[in-house]
């Protein structure tokens, strides 16, 4: 009896102390883990940057017999910045709109101020209006119809297609002499977002913008190249679907920022084989209210010079910024072509950015 009672207390204790050493190992394994996670979860946290936006819109447009009366989802984007050393990052955008697509998808190194080099997927650098982001962009229909033509944004130059003013290429880019001047240079496949280019010919992009003061910045933008048609247009009939076409732009114009007035205004000169085409925007935003503007543009755009297939746009709106980077917008467009009667287009968007 007194044997097994001795046994069971050194079993007993035996156990506790297997279970005691167990625990320990167990609380450091544990805390070797959580350590190891908190790491990556800050490594993250540093190394990696999550942002998005989406807009909502309604619209109601009485042109021709394409009349509109509808909600639609414009954008519903998410951005996410990689940084792998402090001077290497990498960037990748989807909008999930829609068919759904990848919108920009680049890595870039900043050797010095004046010189960072970016290669991928990314906007052209032509115009002062395509690299600017539609979440910051005053229209609801974002750029000017030259840009939006020229630049090939949207579907508006079929030979181009719709591409959401980006392509593929190598581009250098910096501030000069102390932001005194802002430079890029591109060299760019010209067929537009996730297509390999269509020719052997690759096109030339570059501007060069100048900050004499801190309200004031003027300079140009230009594209030299060839383009791939991807259809046909009204517009240049005599370039068909697959044929290599002259595409040649530029455009000058200014930017003023006062505390109370933003100015934004632009020539743009394009030419598709044998067809010039030119526009003008002035886009105004007043700052009436603490948080609302008052937004108004004239947009003059010939798209054929020849055929003179003019149109003027005039805008008129309000947009209300109820929290930071969100705002309720309200827009009025008159459209006055040429040819053809003029139609009517109401507009209102919400934006939501995290």
């Amino acid at each position: 009896m007194f044997l097994h009672s001795y046994l069971m207390k050194k079993i007993l204790i035996s156990l506790l102390l297997l279970l005691a050493v167990t625990s320990w190992g167990s609380a450091q394994e544990t805390d070797k883990k959580e350590s190891n996670l908190n790491k990556v979860v800050n490594t993250l946290k540093e190394r990696l940057t999550i942002e998005g936006y989406t807009q909502l819109a309604y619209s109601y447009d009485d042109s021709g017999d394409a009349k509109a009366n509808t909600f639609e989802i414009k954008r519903a984007i998410l951005m996410v910045r990689g940084k792998v050393t402090d001077r290497w990052t990498a960037y990748f955008m989807y909008n999930f709109a829609n068919t759904g697509k990848i919108l920009e998808a680049y890595t870039e190194y900043n050797f010095l101020p004046e010189l960072t080099v970016r290669l991928g997927q990314f906007k052209t650098m032509f115009t002062f209006e395509n690299p600017m982001s539609p979440c910051n962009v005053e229209l609801i229909n974002i750029y000017s119809q030259a840009t939006n033509y020229l630049v090939g944004y949207d579907s508006s130059d079929p030979l181009y297609g719709s591409n959401a003013g980006r392509d593929l290429g190598l581009m250098i880019y910096g501030d000069l002499f102390g932001n005194l001047f802002n430079y890029k240079l591109a060299v760019m496949n010209g067929q537009g977002i996730n297509k390999k280019d269509g020719n052997n010919q690759k096109d030339i992009v570059g501007s060069l913008i100048a900050n004499p003061t801190r309200w004031l910045s003027v300079g140009g933008t230009f594209v030299k190249g060839k383009g791939c048609a991807v259809a046909t247009s009204a517009a240049n009939p005599n370039i068909a679907v697959g044929e290599n076409y002259t595409r040649n732009r530029w455009s000058a114009g200014a930017m003023l920022k006062f505390k109370p007035i933003d100015i934004r205004t632009e020539f743009l000169h394009g030419k598709d084989g044998k067809v010039r085409s030119n526009g003008y925007y002035l886009t105004l935003s007043a700052h009436i209210l603490p948080r609302i503007d008052f937004i108004a543009s004239y947009d003059y755009f010939n798209r054929n010079t020849k055929m003179d297939l003019q149109n003027t746009n005039y805008v008129a709106g309000l947009q209300w910024w109820f929290y930071p980077k969100c705002r309720l917008q309200l827009q009025y467009t008159r459209r006055d072509p040429k040819h053809g009667e003029g139609s009517n287009l109401l507009q209102t968007q919400v934006q939501v950015r995290f």
